[in-house]
């Protein structure tokens, strides 16, 4: 018997609440702005917890991040996170791996064939480039130029070059981020075109209601709930690798050195005193505004992917090709 079969069994004899739907990604495209909003609305429950990674069984960390909550690892505690929601609520949940992920739309079929699935698209160079930034903020990258971070694809496929702290270096595949077309086409084929939504990021931008308004309409809930509109999980640079790992090691470092600095943060200042100090280090300090973009390198980026956003266009029906700018590429 599959993981999957043996999933779907349990999930059918358990009492807890099973997903209506998933919000399955990108990260760096709207999904913690839309998931924010959503679990506002009376008639749909979403947990605390925004990225279970249940699902995405090929995407385990290779170590649990001190600062992160644990994700759940079996069907009874991922289920524990839907026992909130009401009978009359839509319950779901947004894990932006799952549509990079080549095992969570079939994990999730098992579990739960009739779920709806929302996924937002970003064009491709834009996206990358946010997603790198994001990847240095977490720690999962240490590469600071982006071209050079891409160029080492290859290498870091075959566990080369993989930052000490990168807990999910499958992530810095980032050319396979933006398989669109097979990404969406792994959904469609088991939940059916009519239970996906796709989304497109740049109209998330520029019409949040508009778009939140679809999402409730696709999830047959109250369409005319008041909106709250939301700037979540803003792109930042890494200032210093350097500084960042200071901050780190002080605040949930255990070798001799951090030891050191906490007990002398401890004896000069109160608890939320260095809790403050540390975020306020983090925010001013360690990250800031993104620098100028390399435009050379968004030009050759978008030449590399035209085909794939070509692709897409043809399988959504729209044409992205101009919305995304790709028929003026010089």
């Amino acid at each position: 018997m599959t993981a999957s079969s043996e999933t779907a069994r349990a999930a059918r004899g358990a009492p807890a609440r099973i997903p209506d739907f998933f919000i399955v990604g990108h990260a760096k495209s709207g999904t913690t702005a839309l998931y924010e909003m959503l679990r506002r609305h009376p008639q749909i429950y979403m947990p605390e917890e925004k990225e279970p990674w249940f699902f995405a069984t090929d995407m385990r960390p290779r170590f649990q991040p001190r600062l992160a909550g644990a994700s759940p690892e079996t069907l009874e505690q991922y289920l524990s996170l839907f026992a909130g929601a009401a009978p009359e609520q839509r319950a779901g949940e947004a894990s932006s791996s799952y549509l990079w992920s080549q095992t969570a739309a079939a994990e999730i079929a098992a579990v739960a064939p009739e779920a709806r699935i929302i996924a937002i698209l970003r064009e491709p160079a834009d996206f990358l480039r946010s997603l790198h930034l994001q990847l240095l903020q977490t720690h999962v990258e240490n590469r600071r130029d982006l071209r050079t971070a891409i160029a080492l694809e290859s290498e870091r496929s075959r566990g080369r070059h993989i930052p000490r702290r990168s807990h999910r270096p499958q992530l810095l595949q980032y050319s396979q981020h933006v398989r669109y077309v097979e990404q969406l086409r792994r959904y469609r084929e088991l939940f059916g075109p009519e239970r996906m939504l796709v989304l497109i990021y740049e109209d998330f931008r520029a019409d949040n209601d508009a778009t939140v308004r679809d999402v409730f309409r696709f999830l047959d809930v109250d369409d005319s709930a008041p909106i709250e509109v939301l700037d979540a999980n803003p792109t930042v640079l890494m200032r210093s690798q350097q500084l960042d790992d200071v901050v780190h090691a002080v605040s949930v470092g255990s070798g001799p050195l951090s030891r050191g600095a906490k007990g002398v943060l401890k004896a000069l200042a109160p608890q939320p005193l260095r809790r403050s100090a540390l975020r306020f280090a983090q925010q001013r300090v360690v990250h800031g505004r993104p620098r100028p973009i390399d435009e050379q390198l968004m030009l050759e980026l978008r030449r590399r992917f035209k085909g794939e956003v070509e692709a897409l266009s043809e399988y959504l029906g729209r044409d992205l090709v101009s919305v995304w700018g790709y028929d003026s590429l010089p």
